[in-house]
């Protein structure tokens, strides 16, 4: 049995937990807390980095403490530290990378720096059925969309991404457009419910080939958001100074992002002879994307694992998850000067855990 702590604090959620590998292969989630910043964030209509940073130094001391109380273990039981270091706000990133490598070198424990990315692919196997390999993933987040295969090794390669803004920042964007606040999606998925999923005609952004025609699995929301825009200028112009249909816009937009996952997740899945598919990251937890999925999923014979939704969204859960796996694969540790990296690619993940692999 393997214990780590594990540390997030990537962009306005601070967390921490407490995860366990039992000799079985099962990983529990024994104690999980997180601080949300959304109250703080949502005046602005948006995550401030400045203030994110200074958030998480006073948040997690206490969130450790609670962390190890609740599993009635001590830093001197655990077997591992982890904290995610890339990618993310750098600002924000520091302060998990610092206090857990701190942690780490006072305890003499192994460091782990986990690709935030990799936290969430690894959240699936928090569920009670885990995938097995090979894989596809739709990675649908606020900062991400991408489809990823997994392979039966180990090794990731990324299929399709979204070439501007990915989904979650669409539904953040379009909810204040809308007026409905932040963050967007639980916003938009409320409105959503009473609403006209088919009253307004808008498009599935495509990106085009240089040789013609259009990429199946890659994503765009740009031309959707201008969408949006002009359908709520020309309804403001037709109300002149009454309500806007504020339900029937939310779940068109809400159904339009939903059939663009799913059609090009499962194309990608078809095409790639793959039969499971993979869904994880904030946005994995609307209702609406959920049950689609499943639906036409289950249509072609493609067996769907969704995370469970409490590990949905950033949490540090994933980020153990992420460790243990690491450790049971042989990963010895990260080194103590690693730094933190805004970017990092997902396919090069594998280096953070090489202890010559310093990042500032």
């Amino acid at each position: 049995m393997t214990s780590v702590l594990a540390l997030e604090t990537s962009c306005d959620e601070s967390a921490a937990a407490y995860v366990r590998r039992l000799n079985d292969g099962r990983l529990v989630v024994v104690a999980s807390r997180i601080a949300s910043q959304v109250a703080e964030h949502a005046r602005w209509g948006g995550v401030v980095p400045e203030i994110a940073s200074r958030r998480h130094v006073e948040a997690l001391p206490v969130l450790i403490e609670q962390v190890l109380e609740e599993a009635g273990e001590s830093l001197d039981g655990v077997d591992a530290v982890a904290a995610t270091v890339a990618p993310g706000l750098a600002g924000a990133l520091m302060v998990a990378s610092v206090t857990g490598r701190t942690l780490a070198a006072l305890y003499g424990r192994a460091f782990l720096g986990v690709h935030h990315l990799e936290g969430h692919l690894a959240s699936v196997q928090l569920a009670e059925r885990q995938p097995k390999p090979p894989y596809l993933v739709l990675l649908v987040s606020g900062g991400h969309t991408e489809l990823i295969r997994v392979a039966e090794h180990g090794g990731m390669d990324r299929l399709g991404r979204s070439h501007d803004d990915a989904a979650g920042e669409a539904f953040d964007k379009v909810a204040r457009l809308l007026g409905l606040g932040y963050p967007g999606g639980p916003a938009i998925q409320l409105a959503a419910e009473s609403g006209n999923s088919q009253r307004y005609s808008l498009p599935k952004g495509r990106i085009s080939l240089p040789g013609g025609g259009f990429h199946p699995y890659d994503f765009s929301f740009s031309g959707l958001k201008t969408a949006m825009l002009r359908t709520v200028q020309a309804e403001s112009e037709a109300c002149q100074g009454s309500d806007l249909p504020l339900a029937d816009l939310a779940a068109s937009f809400e159904q339009v992002v939903a059939d663009v996952l799913v059609e090009r997740s499962l194309r990608c899945a078809v095409d790639q002879g793959i039969r499971e598919l993979v869904m994880v990251g904030g946005v994995a937890a609307n209702k609406r994307l959920r049950t689609l999925m499943q639906k036409r999923a289950a249509q072609k014979g493609i067996q769907v694992s969704i995370a469970p939704l409490e590990y949905c969204t950033d949490n540090a859960a994933m980020i153990g998850a992420a460790a243990l796996m690491r450790l049971h694969s042989g990963a010895k540790g990260t080194s103590l000067q690693m730094g933190v990296a805004a970017r990092w690619p997902l396919t090069d993940a594998a280096a953070l855990y090489d202890s010559s692999t310093v990042v500032f």
